[in-house]
């Protein structure tokens, strides 16, 4: 790990340059959470609004004590829906359980679209069976991006419970569709599952192909384990 200057940096983040802050934001990814999050942390609420998203997303990959109750503070109160979709986000990479309910809450009672979307991907990033609903909730979108956060979670959580419902994407018009819903069987061994799979080896985008082959390997292996 290289050498940083951490006083150097939280000068840097004083500056009134909002490219210097910026920059000073980025070099905290070498530096242990401990020491970066108090530093994130002060930068939550600056003026500019590319840096408070890289400070909570940033807050997410290296959290300290505060940074749960932070970040569900602004996933319930923040005013911009980028802001809210990040917090979202960040919160799924804590994969603390505690945020499950405020996640749910966020997708069913957030206007906005990406804030929804986000909720939705960080529900599978927790891992946590309670989700079902909620995804197959998030299925019946209209929007492409949705089902395929949707597909993706419930791979995540490993929801055989769920096999029926995302096997009605394989024909999916959208080539990511397809590719999240091979990525996503590969984690859930059933005779479907693989049969599915099988299918989509042949699909004509090499992507979703190789995507299905890749899953085809997955559950072999663990048809194998002892």
């Amino acid at each position: 790990m290289p050498l940083v200057d951490l006083d150097q940096i939280a000068a840097q983040l004083q500056s009134q340059d909002s490219k210097d802050r910026m920059l000073a934001l980025a070099s905290l990814r070498d530096v242990p959470p401990e020491q970066a999050a108090p530093l994130i942390r002060q930068m939550i609420h600056d003026p500019n609004i590319q840096i408070r998203s890289m400070a909570v997303f940033a807050l997410g990959l290296k959290p300290d004590e505060a940074a749960f109750d932070i970040l569900i503070d602004l996933l319930k109160s923040d005013p911009d829906y980028g802001i809210r979709a990040d917090a979202a986000g960040a919160l799924g990479y804590l994969e603390d359980p505690r945020a499950f309910e405020t996640l749910v809450r966020a997708f069913y009672e957030d206007t906005n679209w990406l804030v929804r979307f986000s909720a939705a991907v960080a529900l599978g990033n927790l891992k946590d069976s309670r989700a079902h609903d909620v995804l197959m909730q998030a299925l019946q979108s209209k929007e492409a991006v949705m089902q395929q956060a949707a597909i993706a979670a419930v791979g995540e959580i490993g929801d055989l419970e769920a096999i029926d419902e995302i096997l009605k994407f394989a024909q999916s018009e959208d080539w990511l569709v397809r590719q999240r819903l091979a990525e996503a069987l590969g984690n859930l061994p059933n005779p479907k599952a693989e049969s599915a799979l099988r299918y989509l080896e042949k699909d004509g985008h090499f992507q979703v192909s190789e995507a299905a082959r890749i899953s085809l390997t997955r559950l072999q292996a663990h048809k194998n384990k002892p």
